[in-house]
């Protein structure tokens, strides 16, 4: 391949890359329009050698998964995320449950493929089955009908959500309610949109493995006159022990909540370098000069502490609460606790690159043995798109336009 051949190639795959960014940038700010895939997270750091020489991206053994999701079974495979506005639908909406397969990594990625033999994704009639489900997003006021429908799954479930007042019946919870949805049956929970801010939906029936199998998703509540950053982002971080999905995948892997120990760690379901994949991933592609808002979940049973390379950030939510400006500083690690939200602001101000956001116990952000991996994503500023590292992080992604 001669070097023109490169510079047509590395062009290609940079408008591929922003067509996506920006169809996913456009939604998210928007938070509005059909069913689309989200923006959120993804990239990965590069070292230089010599001064003057070009960099790159540092090396790293290969790795072939692990030998707990090594079960084959006939799931259809999830797809990336999607967002429903629910003002379009008067507040309305079917949700319900399949058993899936779902890819950590995929074929083509470093290191790939792995992935999560069974998962209870949830789905829409109008959407793809998901890990996470998807993104629901509302003006703050609207009375929500949230109906689960769970003809496709052979389990009981709920529907409960964080952050918002509902009535005792309405609340998802079996323990305190005697109520849950089970196979073959539908319920309709009423809930008001009547707290503004990012909160975590997931099923609470058998919560231990449940929600470990998958079934989490975020609700965002808008409040009224709503000002959207230029590129809003949504961020949900978790922890797996992947032998409970092999196990309920028909393994003999010996797996108890009690011994629970995570082996992989993704952003919005994907482990790096995967989440750096732009149409099965979540890049955040930005623009120098960008107001930055983004909204991180934690869906997991650890805590994580996240990081941004090169850009300080304030914390301006919390679980639905706003921080006072008096309250707010500059950070660039926030600690992130199970079912916790926290969104962060920034501006894209840094010198144009590639940089990592990513959990700072380092060992989260590997698969296995290998490092990097797990739960980095990151920023990527579209002015570098064009480079060989941007390339070469495409291609340990995956992704080839």
């Amino acid at each position: 391949m001669n070097e023109n051949d490169a510079v047509d190639r590395r062009t290609a795959s940079r408008r591929g890359f922003l067509s996506m960014g920006a169809a996913l940038g456009t939604a998210a700010i928007a938070g509005c329009g059909a069913p689309r895939s989200d923006a959120s997270a993804s990239a990965t750091p590069a070292s230089s050698e010599e001064e003057g020489s070009p960099e790159q991206v540092e090396p790293v053994e290969e790795w072939s998964g692990s030998d707990s999701t090594g079960v084959e079974t006939d799931n259809p495979y999830t797809a990336p995320r999607t967002t429903v506005d629910l003002d379009e639908t008067d507040g309305a909406i079917t949700m319900s449950t399949r058993a899936c397969r779902h890819r950590l990594l995929g074929d083509g990625a470093r290191g790939g493929p792995w992935e999560l033999p069974e998962v209870w994704a949830w789905e829409t009639p109008d959407t793809d089955p998901s890990v996470p489900g998807p993104l629901l997003r509302v003006t703050e006021g609207t009375d929500l009908e949230i109906t689960y429908d769970n003809t496709e799954h052979d389990r009981p479930h709920t529907f409960h959500v964080h952050g918002l007042s509902k009535g005792w019946m309405d609340d998802g919870v079996p323990t305190t309610t005697g109520r849950q949805v089970a196979p073959g049956e539908e319920y309709t929970y009423e809930i008001s949109a009547n707290q503004p801010g990012t909160h975590l939906y997931h099923c609470h029936y058998q919560t231990q493995n449940h929600l470990d199998m998958g079934m989490y998703g975020l609700l965002r509540v808008d409040p009224e006159g709503y000002e959207p950053a230029d590129k809003e982002f949504f961020a949900t971080v978790r922890d797996w022990d992947t032998r409970l999905s092999a196990s309920t995948a028909g393994s003999d892997v010996s797996f108890s909540q009690r011994d629970r120990t995570s082996d992989a760690f993704t952003v919005n379901g994907r482990c790096a370098p995967y989440s750096f994949h732009p149409e099965e991933g979540s890049p955040m592609v930005v623009e120098e000069g960008d107001s930055v808002r983004v909204h991180f979940a934690n869906a997991g049973y650890e805590s994580h502490a996240m990081h941004t390379h090169n850009h300080g950030f304030a914390v301006i939510e919390k679980d639905g609460g706003v921080i006072p400006e008096s309250a707010r500083h500059r950070e660039d690690v926030t600690s992130i606790a199970p079912a916790e939200r926290k969104t962060i602001e920034f501006t894209a101000d840094a010198d144009p690159g590639v940089y990592a956001i990513h959990c700072h116990k380092v060992n989260h952000a590997m698969n296995g043995d290998t490092y990097p991996g797990g739960m980095i994503g990151g920023l990527v500023y579209e002015s570098v798109t064009d480079t060989e590292q941007f390339a070469s992080v495409m291609k340990m992604a995956g992704y080839e336009d």
